[in-house]
């Protein structure tokens, strides 16, 4: 007598099924697997200690940064007179006073060095994203514009004065200006040359489709594209000059006295501030305050201009 059979019918159409869609039946997994959770709490400990890093790193750069903006305003505020931008350096312990003549010799300099310097690094950064990619002179004038970009601004100095101020035997205006813009170049090179290079190929190409010559896609089409990115470049190669005092120390020096020569030396506001700031005459380190507040207060309008136009164009 057979044996009855009690399988029940959800095993008989499992056994009913080909033998290779039985093998190709994926293992499920359990729920709760002990080895996950263990790396899923694993991962959410380590980003919590990684933001945890990062806040604290950027708190600690940014509590350094309210301090010397808050001593620079309660120190530099005080100072801010009509007669800071009327008179003359002053005599120690003198009544009056003020910065005339070392603003205008930095509005000056700064402006000279900015005029002479970005032609040559816009021109010099249109020719490595346009044309010198991949030659030897391309690749030689990258590497000599960033060992530019890292030297030492008192390097630059130092240059000028064995280059220029000994030969002529006397400081001047004209060698500021010099020793500025060859800090000016290599930053606008860059900005110019990076700028260019996120410029699509679509554009080139349209260009070129339609008979436009080279020189009128790079004038009219490429840098017309990535304007708003130079003049960011522009305007903080500005910002960072504007604080320059080494290479003025060996190229303009100082000069007491308000002057609008260029062939002798002339004041400005970062030598103003190192020679008053160092003193220890009260009168001198309140200017000196007040010229650290005015050059702030620039080169974070220019700043905030050239992040504007950044975003603008992103």
């Amino acid at each position: 007598m057979s044996s009855i059979d009690r399988s029940s019918p959800t095993d008989l159409a499992h056994a009913a099924m080909p033998t290779e869609s039985r093998l190709s039946e994926p293992a499920q997994a359990p729920l709760f697997d002990p080895g996950r959770l263990a790396m899923h709490r694993r991962r959410k400990r380590v980003n919590a200690i990684a933001l945890t890093l990062s806040l604290l790193a950027m708190a600690f750069g940014v509590f350094w940064l309210l301090w010397i903006l808050f001593e620079t305003v309660r120190l530099g505020i005080g100072g801010m007179t009509w007669s800071l931008f009327t008179e003359m350096t002053p005599a120690p312990q003198a009544d009056t006073g003020g910065l005339a003549n070392a603003i205008f010799g930095s509005l000056v300099m700064v402006t000279l060095a900015t005029l002479v310097g970005t032609p040559v690094g816009i021109l010099a950064g249109i020719y490595l994203a346009e044309y010198g990619q991949r030659g030897l002179l391309g690749n030689v004038t990258r590497f000599i514009n960033d060992i530019l970009l890292s030297a030492p601004s008192i390097v630059i100095g130092l240059f000028i004065y064995a280059v220029m101020v000994a030969p002529m035997r006397g400081f001047s205006g004209w060698a500021g200006v010099l020793a500025l813009a060859l800090i000016v170049i290599p930053v606008v090179i860059r900005t110019t040359e990076n700028m260019l290079m996120l410029i699509p190929n679509a554009l080139r190409e349209a260009a070129y489709a339609l008979g436009t010559p080279k020189w009128k896609v790079v004038s009219f089409v490429t840098l017309k594209a990535a304007r708003a990115g130079v003049v960011t470049g522009i305007l903080l190669a500005v910002a960072r000059i504007a604080g320059e005092t080494a290479p003025l120390l060996f190229t303009a020096l100082s000069n007491q006295f308000w002057t609008a020569n260029l062939n002798t030396p002339m004041a400005s506001l970062p030598v103003t501030i190192f020679k008053f700031a160092m003193s220890p005459y009260e009168n001198w380190q309140k200017l000196a305050w007040a010229g650290v507040f005015l050059i702030t207060l620039g080169v974070l309008l220019l700043n905030i201009v050239a992040r504007t136009l950044f975003r603008n164009k992103s």
